[in-house]
């Protein structure tokens, strides 16, 4: 970043930003270095202008919950963004149509749904992220994903422009989306069914019981880190994990999950290249055994 630039954002946010930010704290792994520059954003006058003064000149990466996140041990040489007060956010614009923050967690949706006597969230308070981390990648569980609800998504690309993409507009696929990589989501429009809160609080625990008995919780780890090879095979990726591996392989502290071998762990102070090796020894590993190029779920922020 050119020092006039610089001079700029520090003029205009100085007491929000953070240089040499830690992230080791800010990831559900426990594993990362620091970020060149941290800025926390709570209006979206302000992200606007931030983003209009970079002008698109330099890497930015939006840090959600973290849960979905393995971060490099370098000091990564980007801007790291953390949405804030008001794009966390819930209102309801009728009966049946919620307007959610892109920073508000899954969970905080369901449970705001639920409150409302609206069905449809449930499976989102099985997921560990943000809205705006869901909409990006089709977050879903259940047999229920982000696209099953959503009407619409307010965006902003890295040069302060912002607009509304209506959902039909999107290709959803399984885990993924066509929207660019651009682009920052703000917020987004959701529809669910009136119903019994009832029952709905009655599923969301059904849910909730179903996932603890089949996953690890309470633990350093960051959820699925590979998809379903949906288009390959009707197999699920955990269990070719289990074919195709050893359970007690480990690359320093970094291992896979005793209780679901699609969770990798962080059993203490495992390094971003312990976690990144033994992800890429699964991947390696489980095309050597059965012919099936798995991808990765989880998303790695080096340099």
């Amino acid at each position: 970043m050119d020092i006039i630039h610089l001079k700029e954002l520090l003029i205009n946010f100085e007491t929000k930003l953070a240089f040499n930010a830690d992230l080791k704290k800010r990831n559900w792994f426990n594993i990362g270095g620091k970020a060149k520059l941290f800025f926390k954003v709570d209006e979206l006058a302000d992200l606007i202008k931030f983003l209009k003064i970079l002008n698109g000149r330099e890497k930015i990466y939006i840090i959600g919950a973290g849960s979905n996140t393995l971060i490099t041990d370098d000091i990564y040489d980007g801007i790291v963004i953390k949405l804030g007060k008001n794009f966390n956010r819930l209102s309801l614009l009728n009966s049946n149509i919620i307007i959610s923050g892109a920073g508000v967690l899954d969970k905080k949706l369901a449970d705001f749904a639920a409150k409302n006597c609206l069905s449809g969230f449930e499976f989102l308070s099985c997921i560990p992220g943000t809205v705006g981390g869901g909409i990006k990648m089709n977050a879903g569980c259940f047999d229920k994903e982000i696209k099953d609800i959503l009407l619409s998504v307010q965006v902003i690309d890295k040069k302060g422009n912002v607009s509304t993409i209506p959902a039909e507009q999107i290709n959803f696929d399984y885990r993924n989306s066509n929207l660019p990589e651009n682009l920052i989501f703000l917020s987004a429009s959701f529809k669910g069914q009136k119903d019994d809160i009832k029952k709905i609080t009655e599923t969301m625990s059904k849910l909730k019981i179903k996932k603890e008995n089949n996953q690890p919780s309470r633990i350093k780890t960051s959820g699925s880190t590979f998809k379903n090879p949906v288009k390959q095979t009707n197999r699920k990726v955990w269990e070719l994990i289990k074919e195709s591996v050893p359970t007690n392989i480990k690359f320093g502290d970094a291992c896979i999950s005793e209780k679901h071998s699609n969770f990798f762990v962080n059993k203490g102070n495992a390094s971003f290249e312990d976690m990144k090796k033994l992800i890429n020894f699964v991947e390696k590993s489980v095309f050597k055994k059965t012919g099936i190029n798995i991808e990765k779920e989880i998303k790695i922020l080096e340099n």
